[in-house]
Parts: structure tokens; sequence; C-alpha cells
């Protein structure tokens, strides 16, 4: 699963990836091609399976992130990084849109001025726009195919006219309401603005809790259509990252922190991405894997090797509180708590799992 950064140029998002994924990589770098981090999702809940499992390694889930060139008014005409890095983002699950909460006379905004509202507004019209190109060329294809009776062309192209209409009067497609059949064909084109969004308030030093006027105005107007934003100093976090451990915690008890905003912020995209933990855990190591929601047993098993979904035979499964609880997964056993289960079982939120099978 990917999360794609996007926003104006000039707002810290390749400071914030690189705070992310400690790659490192310079602006200009991001002018000339995406790049691409793994994200390891903060998760308290290995510790703790480790302080009862003696293990090697631990090691938390990941998420994968693509950072792009910032976007400009005509991006999607192909102005700036224009089309080219737009269709980047059509491959993401899900977008993390950065946005300038911050003054810095140094830091030279594009249009002059601080004004998250309005940068925020630009951003989608370009992804709105963009997909509007989209649309009109599926209509038209659809509408060839119409004119023969075909039925699943009749289908896209009401739904084509319907996307148009929203897109024309500067509404996104993830505004309107689809059903099954509709949002199949919605995904085969990969609509930008039909991707579900995390806001990032990218805030300064001295505004940590996000209650400058530029914070408050994006909370507001990110509340009022129903999304999620949380806040981010970029700068901060970069310097985070390159502490070590005993600092960072030190600098983040003086700050009244309880842990570094990325943990937050990672969290936060593996919620936005549909996404969900279980556990292995034995002498090699303490894994957290991630799979969407509503997950069969099996096809958790297939994120570990495809050899254990194939030969699926049955996972015995527990929760952490049961571990947490009885203290081993033998006193777990003898307690009646381990269970076994078969094909048909939905894995759940933080699930230790040991997969059974025979290939």
């Amino acid at each position: 699963m990917e999360a794609g950064i996007v926003g104006l140029s000039y707002i810290g998002k390749t400071t914030l990836f690189n705070a992310l994924t400690a790659l490192g990589v310079s602006a200009e770098s991001s002018a000339s091609k995406p790049n691409i981090g793994i994200v390891q999702v903060p998760d308290p809940r290995l510790e703790l399976i480790a302080s009862f499992i003696a293990t090697k390694k631990i090691i938390p889930a990941t998420i994968q992130l693509v950072d792009v060139a910032g976007l400009v008014a005509g991006a999607s005409e192909g102005r700036g990084a224009g089309n080219r890095f737009l269709a980047h983002l059509r491959d993401v699950d899900a977008l993390v849109h950065v946005v300038r909460c911050f003054e810095d006379p140094d830091v030279p905004h594009i249009h002059g001025r601080i004004d998250p509202v309005s940068d925020v507004e630009e951003v989608e019209t370009e992804l709105m726009l963009a997909d509007l190109e989209v649309v009109e060329n599926s209509m038209k294809n659809a509408e060839r195919k119409a004119r023969t009776g075909d039925r699943e062309a009749t289908a896209r192209l009401a739904l084509m006219k319907r996307c148009e209409a929203a897109l024309s009067e500067g509404q996104p497609i993830s505004s309107l309401r689809f059903d099954d059949a509709e949002q199949r064909i919605l995904r085969s084109i990969s609509l930008l603005s039909a991707k579900p969004v995390l806001y990032v308030a990218n805030v300064g030093e001295d505004d940590l809790a996000g209650e400058s006027s530029h914070s408050r105005a994006l909370r507001m107007w990110v509340e009022q259509r129903g999304g999620v934003m949380v806040n981010v100093c970029a700068k901060l976090e970069a310097e985070l990252v390159e502490l070590d451990e005993a600092e960072r915690a030190e600098m983040l008890e003086a700050m009244g922190l309880a842990e570094p905003a990325l943990n937050v912020l990672a969290r936060g995209i593996y919620d936005l991405l549909g996404l969900q933990s279980f556990f292995t855990a034995g002498p090699k190591e303490v894994r957290a894997w991630a799979i969407p929601k509503g997950a069969t047993a099996p096809e958790a098993a297939g994120e570990i090797h495809s050899d254990l979904q194939r030969g699926f035979i049955r996972v015995e499964v527990y929760a952490v509180d049961d571990l947490k609880q009885h203290g081993s997964e033998k006193a777990i056993k003898e307690a009646g708590r381990l269970r076994v289960e078969g094909k048909n079982y939905v894995i759940q939120e933080g699930d230790v799992c040991h997969f059974l099978f025979n290939v």
C-alpha cells in the first residue's frame, strides 16, 4: 500500500519525507523524479510482546511513501512538474496533503503570503482538473461503445457524466457516493480526487499544538469537510530523527511531548490506508504485519509468504492482552484463551497468529 505526499512548493514536503523515511534526499532530487521510501509504523505492542517472548529482532509494520515535486497552478495542464508527477500520484492508494502553516522570512511562500486554506484549495483544484481530463476521455470511449448497446459502456458513460458534473462544479469525487459496481469502474481510472486524504499542517516550532491563526483556519476548513488533520513541525521532526534515543526522549520531555509527531502521522497514514496489524512472535523475530481491515486468515498468511496462503490449514490466535494477562503462550493455552480458527476467520486488530500450513 502506498501514500503520496502532495502540496505546493516550499512548504516542507521533502523535509517531512526525509524525517519519515530517513533517506535524506534533496529538494532538487524530488523536483526531477519522485522519491520513494519506507515508513515504519510505531507500535508499543511490539515491545510488550517481546517482553514476554524472547526474540532476536523486533520489526514494525511498514508502508510505502511517494514524494513528488510541489504542484503549481496549471500543473494539470503540464506546468511545473505537471502531468508527469500527477501520473505518479494516480498509482497511490491515499494522499498526504502537506500545507504550510508557519511564518519564515527566510523561506518565501510562492505566492508571497501564508494562506493555508487558499493553498489547499489550489492543489485540490489542480487534482480535480486533472481528473476532469481523465473523465472526459473516458466518456468519449464509453460513448462510442454505448452506441452498440454495450451495457457496461452505458453504465460507465452514466457514471462519467455524473463525475464530470461534480468536477465541473468544483466537487471532488470523494464527495460523491457510489455502489460496488461504480467503485470498480472508478478504480480502473484512478481518479486523484477520489483518494482518501490526510491533511498535515506543517507548523512552526513555536506552534506545535497548532493554535496559530493559520493552523486554526486550516483545521476549521478540514473539519467542515469531514476530513482529518494532524499538526507536524517538519523542521523539528527532522532534527529529532538525528538524535539518539536518550537525547530524543530528553528533548521531547523538555517540550512537553509524549512522542514525536511523526509517530502520530505514520499511524494516521496507516489508518487512512485502511490497514490494521497482526503479529507473529518467536525466537527469531517479533513482527507486525500490515493487512487491509477485513482480511481473512489465509490472506493474512499470504502477507508472510504465498506458500502459507496456498497451503493454509488453520491459525492459532490470541490477543496481545491475553499475553499481558497470562505471561506466556503456554499459560494462554492452559487458560483456554488460545483459539483455533479456520479459513473464514477474519483477522482482528492486534491478533497474535501462528499459521499451520501444508504445501
